[in-house]
């Protein structure tokens, strides 16, 4: 029986699933496809608007006391573009689809899906708004089992989700940082089966309140100069924090505290009695007089009173000291503790060409849109093809996501 070439919708359908599943962190966040974009005549360009959870305040008694519902939105843009191409012959291309998938587009979506994922870790890296750190004196030294519980524990005064609709709260290692945490957790009582599963695979699945991973896209950080900064007016609040001329930078990324600054917890507005802390959320220069951070500052109202979206107790004290979380100059591994639905990924279908084209097939699975088209080229006698995915990344809640460092 003669061999029948294979079409484009079958490869794309094969190929998706494929990227789709081909690296664990990507399959851990929220993905969604957004059919708005495929519609002719009603596309809404490269930027969407995501509504945040509302918040509101407890009364106490039988009053009554009304409160406005104050939204909040971020933006998200949908506007990096990623593809492989290759060139084939029409003897491939008869390949069974097992084996073309195994010898041509395995691989393709091996590499286009780790440099998506890489793209996404790189950006959302930065964002995570709270920090934790094993140390011996000042110096980072690799986390213990210590360390992730104090991640959980962070994630509950944020009110970040133990279940959701992407399953538990995750933690992505750098590869160093799992191998030594891995080691570290052995001689811990522990279900059999987990043991065995670190002894076989050098890796923990689920420990400590959370789903384990290892990623190479996990990112290493390096913290500004930063080593001396006070608050410059008090009673401030928002997302920039006036200061006097500091000294040293900070780097997108960098968590600092201010000095008599102390969290709440987001659901009951109560004390947590620890500092807050605040990400940095771009490069500051030495001798700046205001710093870019997350979350805003957000403090009781008048009287005590709960305020929506309370970050903290109490605004900052004029003078008060800025600290930087780490050393000055500090450089680690940041292994990341979250919950999934902190972080989104968005694709959108791409336009479909009609001319040049031997080929085409768009198709979406599990949150993910890609496009492949086959062309010819007269010039080099060529066939080729290219698949194609369209996306954009957010991180909607930082408070969701806690930065684990390890030394490097």
């Amino acid at each position: 029986m003669a061999n029948t070439l294979l079409t484009r919708l079958e490869i794309t359908r094969k190929a998706i699933r494929l990227f789709t599943n081909s690296n664990e962190f990507m399959k851990s966040i929220d993905r969604q496809y957004d059919p708005q974009f495929a519609q002719t005549g009603a596309k809404i360009g490269a930027t969407l608007r995501v509504r945040l959870p509302n918040d509101y305040t407890v009364t106490d008694g039988p009053g009554l006391s009304l409160q406005d519902t104050a939204e909040q939105q971020t933006t998200l843009t949908v506007a990096t573009q990623r593809h492989v191409d290759t060139g084939f012959t029409t003897a491939e291309m008869a390949l069974s689809l097992d084996d073309y998938s195994e010898r041509i587009t395995k691989p393709k979506m091996n590499n286009l899906g780790g440099n998506v994922a890489k793209t996404i870790m790189l950006a959302i890296g930065e964002t995570a708004a709270n920090a934790n750190a094993n140390f011996n004196g000042t110096a980072i030294i690799s986390p213990n089992a210590n360390t992730f519980v104090t991640a959980g524990a962070i994630l509950d005064d944020n009110s970040a989700p133990m279940m959701g609709t992407k399953g538990d709260r995750k933690i992505v290692n750098d590869p160093w940082t799992d191998s030594r945490t891995s080691t570290s957790l052995q001689g811990l009582f522990n279900p059999v089966a987990r043991i065995s599963e670190q002894y076989e695979y050098g890796s923990v699945k689920q420990a400590l309140g959370f789903s384990w991973m290892r990623d190479q896209t996990v990112i290493k950080h390096t913290a500004g100069t930063f080593t001396a900064g006070t608050v410059n007016g008090a009673g401030q609040s928002g997302n920039t924090l006036v200061t006097n001329a500091i000294t040293g930078t900070l780097n997108q990324g960098d968590i600092i505290t201010i000095a008599g600054v102390t969290a709440v917890n987001r659901v009951t507005k109560q004390s947590t009695g620890m500092s807050r802390q605040f990400v940095v959320t771009a490069n500051v220069l030495t001798a700046a007089t205001s710093i870019p951070i997350y979350p805003a500052i957000v403090a009781q109202g008048v009287g005590g009173v709960d305020s929506q979206y309370q970050t903290v107790v109490s605004a900052p004290a004029d003078a008060a000291a800025i600290s930087l979380y780490t050393a000055a100059s500090a450089v680690y591994r940041k292994s990341l503790a979250y919950a999934p639905e902190a972080i989104t990924m968005v694709t959108a279908d791409l336009y479909m060409p009609t001319r040049g084209v031997i080929d085409s097939a768009r198709a979406q699975f599990d949150g993910v849109s890609m496009r492949s088209i086959s062309a010819y080229l007269p010039g080099s006698d060529q066939a080729i093809n290219r698949d194609d995915v369209l996306f954009g990344q957010l991180s909607i809640r930082p408070e969701w996501i806690v930065g684990v460092y390890d030394a490097i």
